[in-house]
């Protein structure tokens, strides 16, 4: 990225505008990128003012004509005119790790896929900024070509280190650039699968490179790509969008640019990959507390309930998670329940040694939090299936399982009556001794309330025995 510090911008004299202060000093090599033959007409009157751009504001006392798509490109010239901070890109550089947040999405979905491979033939040139200047004095506009200009090959993408130290940002944008350019809606097809192939490579590895993605106007082009009937196009958009998601700032830019219902889209009709990947975004875009309500409506849950059910290990995870996640919004419980995600969650807790036992009883508690979903895990046999899992799971599984009863009982005495006839009590007191600081102390509350069920049986019995003695 081209520093405009570095670049010693003038101060702009007196009726003179910023770019034709700044132009004599453009030095070559050293240019600001990405604006397409845009170059002055030599008869521009001076301090004539530029239409805005998307209402953002005038990019300088100059008509610039024909600008790129991409935001970067208003910035440099706005910035340009006022000799003023960084560009976008070199705050990216500077931005902090991954949040926390994503973090943990990383490692749920580290392993969600591997990169296709596609050979093309297609190259593309970004042509740098030339010389801008108004007013009298203005250098006139020359056809030859630009020795600052650089050829860039998107071929060369597959083999690149993007390792910060081998490829730094300004070497990156021209490609980034570039696939954004091939993502347009005029583009061939070929051309249109074989960019987004390159974003999801570049966005794989790098919080920096998402950011500088996020800002480039990739976002909108992508999500087109999600209601393809190209299965490939479609999986690589997907997952492209899945790595820029995992850039905190991006999720506003992709919930913004409409991916929800497309996302729902790939997840319903896209290849076993598109589905799971699906399912990874929606989930790092409900991170964005008001999007769960909004994933939910969109219909979301019944394709995760299926994936529950015909999903691989990995896509059984990623759908428990995000479940999960959109099931703190009570509305998408009751959705959940409608869709059936009870059968295939019991199903699941017997699958020992799998990873998705835990998820399913974590979820299975979470729909026991109103009354439809402890009706629906009664039903499916959940009870007995739990109580398994305490005297026979490992650690963890105990731990998860007598978290999911204890929803399940708390306000339900019928519930704790069909624990009693289970056969918990023993499995719970030894727990109470034996397991960690918390499943010793789920299990004494759960115990607590069902000794105040066994007293309440008592009661009512010895009063209904008073009362056919007295009769």
């Amino acid at each position: 990225m081209v520093s405009l510090a570095g670049s010693q911008i003038p101060s702009p004299l007196p009726g003179q505008s910023p770019c034709a202060a700044a132009g004599p000093l453009r030095r070559p090599g050293r240019s600001m990128r990405t604006i397409r033959s845009a170059l002055l007409q030599p008869d521009s009157a001076p301090g004539s003012p530029a239409a805005p751009r998307d209402g953002a504001g005038d990019a300088g006392d100059s008509d610039i004509e024909n600008l790129t798509d991409s935001v970067i490109d208003f910035h440099l010239s706005e910035l340009a005119a006022t000799a003023g901070p960084a560009h976008p890109a070199a705050v990216a550089k500077s931005s902090s790790a991954i949040n926390a947040a994503a973090t943990e999405l990383l490692e749920l979905s580290r392993d969600f896929s591997d990169y296709s491979s596609f050979n093309s033939d297609i190259s593309g040139e970004l042509e740098r900024l030339a010389m801008a200047a108004a007013g009298a004095g203005a250098a006139p506009r020359s056809d030859a070509p630009d020795p600052a200009r650089a050829a860039v090959d998107l071929n060369d993408l597959e083999s690149m280190d993007l390792s910060p130290d081998a490829a730094p940002l300004e070497r990156v944008e021209p490609f980034v650039l570039a696939c954004v350019q091939a993502l347009g809606p005029d583009a061939a097809p070929d051309a249109r699968r074989a960019a987004a192939v390159r974003i999801r490579l570049l966005a794989k590895h790098r919080s920096d490179i998402r950011e500088l993605i996020g800002v480039s106007g990739a976002i909108p082009a992508l999500v087109p790509l999600l209601r393809s009937t190209d299965p490939v196009a479609q999986e690589n958009a997907v997952t492209a969008l899945l790595n820029l998601s995992l850039e905190e700032r991006n999720r506003s830019a992709i919930t913004s640019a409409g991916a929800i219902k497309p996302l729902v889209y790939a997840l319903r009709t896209g290849t076993a990959a598109a589905k799971q990947n699906a399912a990874c975004a929606l989930l790092s875009l409900s991170g964005i507390e008001e999007n769960r309500a909004t994933i939910g409506a969109c219909g979301a849950i019944p394709p995760l309930v299926a994936l529950l059910s015909a999903g691989s290990t990995r896509g059984k995870k990623d759908a428990l998670t995000t479940l999960y996640r959109l099931c703190s919004a009570r509305r998408n419980k009751e959705r959940a329940v409608s869709a059936g995600a009870i059968v295939p969650l019991v199903h699941l807790i017997g699958e020992r040694g799998s990873g998705t036992c835990e998820k399913a009883m974590v979820v299975l508690g979470s729909l026991a939090g109103i009354a439809e979903g402890r009706e629906a895990v009664v039903e499916a046999g959940g009870i007995p299936a739990l109580v398994e899992a305490i005297e026979d799971g490992p650690a963890k599984e105990k731990e998860f399982a007598v978290v999911a009863l204890l929803q399940l009982c708390s306000d339900c005495p019928h519930n704790r009556a069909l624990l009693v006839r289970e056969g918990a009590i023993p499995p719970l007191v030894a727990l109470s001794q034996s397991g960690s600081a918390r499943a010793k102390h789920k299990a004494e509350t759960l115990l607590g309330y069902l000794r105040e069920q066994r007293q309440g049986v008592g009661c009512r019995a010895g009063s209904v025995a008073a009362t056919s003695l007295a009769r």
